[in-house]
């Protein structure tokens, strides 16, 4: 009888985990199609800083094409973020992301600028207005968590 009630804890445990790693597939999945990059094989980082944050995805310097395909993918994310516009994290996401209504409303007060980094790019977020802030780490540290990244740059 013991065993038994072992075996069904174990699967009772097990189930919502299947779901979990089920759903972030299919955010895998669609972050593919929006960014057109593996995200299996692409690093995430979100960090927070004291004036903002930063948003990083990079990828093996040996992919030129896929490269290329991040760089694009975030200059294209900072100047739709700029015009505050947020589609594209809820669609990978699947939900409004937490920050994005703020961070629309006080678009005049946040700058994003793209950089390069080797094997892709990075959009750098800052902001003086503290309202604005605490939605860009709102947002931030909702993608770390979606994402399964932590950030060595957390404030």
């Amino acid at each position: 009888m013991t065993t038994r009630w072992l075996a069904l804890a174990v699967l009772a445990a097990a189930a919502p985990l299947a779901a979990q790693d089920s759903a972030f597939h299919a955010m895998q999945q669609r972050g593919h199609a929006a960014m057109g990059v593996d995200q299996y094989t692409s690093y995430h980082q979100f960090d927070d800083l004291p004036d903002g944050g930063r948003i990083a995805l990079q990828r093996d310097l040996a992919d030129a094409a896929g490269v290329a395909t991040i760089r694009a993918h975030l200059r294209h994310i900072a100047a739709a973020f700029a015009q505050g516009d947020f589609a594209l994290p809820g669609f990978v996401h699947a939900t409004d992301v937490p920050g994005t209504g703020v961070m629309a409303a006080q678009r005049a007060a946040i700058r994003y600028e793209f950089h390069a980094l080797p094997g892709g790019g990075e959009v750098r977020i800052t902001t003086r207005n503290p309202q604005a802030l605490s939605a860009v780490h709102q947002f931030l540290a909702f993608q770390r968590s979606e994402h399964r990244v932590a950030s060595p740059h957390a404030h």
